[in-house]
């Protein structure tokens, strides 16, 4: 079976339903070198309340720490979507070569959107983007998951008693 990106961005899904069932984002990412998942990740800021757990941190730390190793080339990055300005310096950084990514994230993308450190000139590592992958999936994902939290909160607000109505 030929293991295309279509296939390992299933396994990035996996991870951002498993941040999904614990109340997190549902973001999810994968590292693979030679056709072989070498690290996983997905958001736990809540749960850790680390502002720098996200999926695709999470991973970059396991794949070093797999490896034996900071530098990650020859690997790519599965994430759900698109990485924000932390999670790009860490790509470039680990010297990953290639990102690959389902939704674009207009408020916080360093991948093509706000930012694109894919290909800065300046920095001392470029990266291969590939944008797209299931997008309609993991859009719709994160839409459905947000649209039940401000569910919720409404949902809360109703029942709670008004203040200062003796």
């Amino acid at each position: 079976m030929q293991r295309d990106d279509h296939y390992w961005m299933g396994k990035a899904i996996a991870q951002a339903r498993r941040a999904e069932a614990i109340g997190e984002v549902p973001i999810g990412a994968v590292i693979v070198k030679d056709g072989v998942i070498i690290a996983r990740g997905h958001n736990l800021r809540e749960r850790n309340q680390d502002p720098a757990a996200h999926a695709e941190m999470i991973a970059i730390r396991k794949a070093a720490k797999k490896l034996a190793s900071w530098r990650l080339t020859g690997a790519t990055l599965y994430v759900t979507l698109e990485p924000c300005t932390m999670c790009m310096g860490a790509v470039i950084l680990s010297r990953l070569d290639r990102v690959v990514f389902g939704s674009y994230d207009p408020k916080g993308g360093a991948a093509g959107s706000l930012y694109d450190l894919s290909d800065d000139k300046r920095l001392n590592h470029s990266v291969v983007l590939t944008p797209g992958i299931r997008c309609e999936e993991t859009s719709s994902m994160l839409s459905g998951f947000f649209a039940e939290l401000r569910a919720k909160k409404r949902s809360v607000k109703k029942s709670s008693p008004a203040f200062g109505n003796n």
